[in-house]
């Protein structure tokens, strides 16, 4: 009964993360990559960054955000084995070829 329950919990997170990014990604196209990083690792995620060119990241414009993806454990409580998320990672991609 707790392990539903808490599976339900994390799928309503997943969920909620998944709403909470898909506005993310048009507004990242208008605002700057240091402050689209810093708003991801803000909300837990360890950001990936992939860039073309070389221009000081303050210079460079956000083209992508994808992949987030979440690793899980099992960890036991009790009697129950309880899934845990212990890590996100998400992708950004940067076009700093000016």
């Amino acid at each position: 009964m707790k392990t539903t329950i808490i599976r339900a919990t994390l799928t309503a997170t997943a969920a909620a993360t998944a709403l909470m990014l898909a506005p993310a990604s048009p507004a990242a196209a208008a605002s700057s990559a240091e402050l689209t990083i810093a708003q991801l690792e803000a909300q837990g995620f360890d950001v990936k960054v992939n860039r073309i060119g070389s221009a000081p990241l303050d210079e460079c414009d956000v083209t992508d955000v994808r992949n987030g993806r979440e690793q899980k454990r099992f960890e036991r409580i009790g009697d129950d084995l309880i899934e845990v998320v212990f890590k996100r990672t998400i992708s950004v991609s940067l076009d700093c070829s000016r």
